[in-house]
């Protein structure tokens, strides 16, 4: 794997954390941030070819 797609994998894995913190503490501002981020990342994830496994939870 190389550096683009780990650091991808790791940015996405850190804003799906971060978003369930956000949702599980009520902070609505927050989780559309996480959630927008999220988005974003995964659609560059598409554009590259990236396989995102699910989050599993």
């Amino acid at each position: 794997m190389d550096a683009f797609t780990a650091g991808l994998l790791h940015r996405i894995r850190a804003a799906q954390t971060d978003l369930t913190r956000a949702r599980e503490t009520g902070d609505d501002f927050l989780a559309d941030v996480e959630q927008a981020e999220l988005d974003d990342l995964h659609r560059l994830a598409a554009e590259h070819g990236v396989e995102v496994a699910s989050p599993g939870y």
